[in-house]
């Protein structure tokens, strides 16, 4: 039956699919669907809008309209089914591993002492997951204060000691400013400058012409946000030296 109630909006224009808000939602009525957060049912949404505070664009709110009244049994079917067929360590914000925030405590120096000074025995210097500048959201923990580090795709290909060189003690975000939208990269870097305190920014571009625009765009997010940060530019040949 339907009523004129009180129920969850969500505008899609504002919506990035962060899916920070989808585990805020108790009952279940959130869930990712092509690229955007959705209400599952409306029978499923209480309206009471927990999951507003978990929205970094602001892109929910709570409206009132005609809906299906709010069935607290059928949450609680749905929810159970969800356990049933979700293992809990595989379910994710937006059912995707790729964006799980993950930080990583680097193993101490004396558990590498006996390892070949090689790059294949080499240890990884990244401290966080996800790394793509599109997953990162601008208000993950480890952008607090961080030396930030901004990556063209193809650098770790070409650089081999990118880890050494590079990476270590930084935030990472990489990202290609070809075939991804520039305008959603600038987006991004702005409200990452806006809320994260970065101390300082490493730009590391190809030499190639496609990649020149990486550090244009963090410029440009910098006068956005109304911030003032260094920004160091490093380029590297197609051979993988610095230039």
């Amino acid at each position: 039956m339907q009523v004129t109630r009180k129920i969850i909006r969500i505008d899609e224009e504002l919506c990035d699919g962060c899916g920070q808000c989808v585990p805020g939602c108790a009952e279940g009525a959130l869930q990712m669907i092509d690229g955007k957060v959705r209400v599952v049912e409306d029978r499923y949404c209480d309206g009471l809008g927990a999951c507003i505070g978990e929205c970094p664009n602001d892109a929910l709110t709570i409206i009132e309209r005609k809906a299906d009244e709010f069935d607290e049994k059928a949450v609680e079917v749905y929810l159970a089914k969800k356990e049933k067929e979700e293992p809990k360590e595989d379910r994710l914000p937006c059912g995707c591993p790729s964006t799980q925030l993950q930080s990583f405590i680097p193993r101490a120096s004396c558990e590498t002492a006996n390892e070949p000074a090689t790059i294949e025995a080499a240890e990884s210097s990244l401290a966080h997951w996800p790394v793509q500048i599109k997953l990162v959201p601008p208000n993950a923990p480890f952008l607090r204060e961080a030396d930030l580090l901004v990556i063209a795709d193809c650098v770790p290909v070409a650089y081999p000691t990118l880890h050494r060189d590079f990476l270590k003690g930084k935030a990472v975000m990489m990202g290609c400013p070809k075939f991804d939208d520039v305008e959603e990269y600038i987006d991004k870097f702005t409200q990452v400058f806006k809320t994260a305190g970065i101390k300082s920014v490493t730009s590391v571009i190809m030499e190639v012409p496609c990649c020149s625009g990486l550090p244009v765009i963090l410029k440009r997010g910098l006068e956005a946000a109304a911030k003032e940060v260094p920004i160091e530019e490093k380029v590297i040949s197609l051979r993988g030296k610095i230039l």
